[in-house]
Parts: C-alpha cells; sequence; structure tokens
C-alpha cells in the first residue's frame, strides 16, 4: 500500500490511545485546549526504539513543563507494561495501534522479518506535534528505526514555536 505524508495545518482524527497498566485511555487530537506530542515507537523488539525513549524520559519534565506527551505503539498491553517496568518509565505509555490509525497518521507500516522481532505489523517511527486545537503542527516520520529527532532540538524549537505563535510550516 503507498504511503501517504499527513497534512500540517489540517486536524488529525482523534485517536483513543489506551495506557498501559492504568486502565483507561487517552484522546489525541481534537480540541484538547492544550499542546500534545505523540511519540510513535516501533515496539519492544526495538533498541534503538528503548535508547530514544530513555533519552525522552530523561528529558520529561522539560517537556511537560511545555505539553502533554503520550508515547505508542502497536504492541500488546503485556509488552508496552514489559518495557515499561524494564526501564522506569514514567510518561503515557500507549499499546494496541491499529494498523488503520498508523495510516491516518501518515506512519510507514512494516512487517515483521521474523518471529523475533514480533508477530504483526508495526509502525516505524514518528513524532507529531497538535496544537492546542488538535491541528498538527510539526511532523517527523521515518521510515525505519536509525532516522529519529534529536529531542533537546525538536523541544527547543517547540518552545520556539509555542511562545512565538509560529505559523505551521511546509504548506505552499
Amino acid at each position: 500500500m503507498s504511503h501517504t505524508a499527513p497534512r500540517v495545518g489540517a486536524p488529525i482524527t482523534p485517536l483513543d490511545i489506551p495506557l498501559a497498566g492504568k486502565g483507561k485511555t487517552t484522546t489525541v487530537g481534537g480540541d484538547t485546549g492544550r499542546w500534545t506530542m505523540l511519540f510513535v515507537y516501533r515496539g519492544k523488539h526495538c533498541p534503538r526504539c528503548k535508547r530514544f525513549l530513555n533519552k525522552l524520559e530523561a528529558m520529561l519534565p522539560e517537556w511537560q513543563a511545555h505539553m502533554d506527551v503520550v508515547v505508542t505503539s502497536a504492541d500488546p498491553e503485556d509488552r508496552a507494561l514489559a518495557d515499561q517496568a524494564e526501564h522506569g518509565w514514567t510518561f503515557d505509555l500507549g499499546y494496541g495501534l491499529t494498523v488503520d490509525q498508523m495510516r491516518d497518521l501518515g506512519l510507514y507500516v512494516s512487517n515483521p522479518l521474523s518471529e523475533a522481532e514480533t508477530d504483526a505489523p508495526f509502525a516505524e517511527p514518528g513524532a507529531f506535534a497538535l496544537r492546542p486545537d488538535g491541528t498538527l503542527m510539526l511532523v517527523d516520520i521515518s521510515n525505519g528505526p536509525a532516522a529519529r529527532p534529536d529531542l533537546a532540538e525538536l523541544l527547543d524549537g517547540m518552545i520556539f514555536n509555542i511562545t512565538n505563535d509560529r505559523p505551521v510550516r511546509g504548506t505552499a
């Protein structure tokens, strides 16, 4: 199936994301009244994801001073909980992202290379900044695990965008 780029400046279809170990969901998108950063990771099988999310955990108070942070993958809850326990992540950790949701976000979707990797299609990495009204401000997506945004640079840029009410770029 072909890949469709997300439409910056447009609202995303609100996602109800179940949160690992909490018995509740969080909604990303829609008019929430707050800035939100959504990070999509490949899943428990990905060591690069763990390094990236460990860096996010170390910076989490800085991020949360400016916006809500939600992290999710296609993993089932038990795999998400295992990662959370192993790494001590305190951010909201979602699970169960569907292929339709991945495609709605414009993410690249991969099939596992082997049973050792995982047993279902999964999303390649993505980062999505949403304005309080649910419109997409900034997108960073990759078709593989090696390309990730620098979290300090991304946060610095988002603080600038928020503070200066910068317009969405890339719409020409």
